[in-house]
């Protein structure tokens, strides 16, 4: 009998103390973890822009490639500098496609859509001579938006600016 009751002494369970202490370790663990479970979204579109990123700098490659085999590397753009991409035409400077085809004042003029096959989440605009592409559920870069950095989830292409440059290509993460 006797040792019947030291068990049931032995087992009287948790304290308020120890309860409250898991509690509040539980609630920071809770904190710290949850907003980056949260924020799988926004890395998701900027995944998705890095992918972007990498077909223009394919297709890019593709037209360096054909001007190089027609010996149009060295040219500025203009009208008749140009390379057939998929049966279109595309115009070139400096061997590779014009960020902005609607500055050359092309009779028949061409655009990234040639190039990239970018569905119907996203959209493209040109801005200050560079072609930015951005998924529909955000906000369109804008001159005055990108100037003062409001603007976020895009990517950029910079055309070459002479024979010597390459192109560049800037994710600019969504948050």
């Amino acid at each position: 009998m006797r040792s019947s009751m030291n068990i049931k002494k032995n087992q009287q369970g948790f304290t308020l103390i120890e309860l409250v202490v898991v509690i509040v370790i539980l609630g920071i663990l809770a904190v710290t973890a949850a907003p980056k479970f949260i924020d799988l979204q926004s890395d998701a579109r900027t995944a998705t822009l890095q992918a972007v990123k990498a077909s223009m700098q394919t297709a890019s490659t593709l037209v360096h490639s054909k001007s190089l085999i027609q010996g149009n590397e060295t040219k500025a753009a203009a009208t008749t500098v140009f390379v057939i991409v998929n049966g279109e035409k595309t115009e070139i400077t400096y061997g590779y496609p014009l960020a902005d085809y609607s500055s050359t004042g092309a009779s028949n003029p061409g655009d990234w859509s040639d190039l990239l096959e970018i569905d119907a989440d996203f959209s493209s605009v040109v801005l200050t001579s560079k072609f930015y592409v951005y998924p529909n559920n955000v906000t369109a870069p804008t001159t005055a938006s990108i100037a003062d950095s409001s603007a976020n989830c895009y990517v950029t292409y910079t055309q070459a600016a002479n024979s010597t440059t390459l192109p560049t290509y800037v994710v600019t993460d969504c948050i």
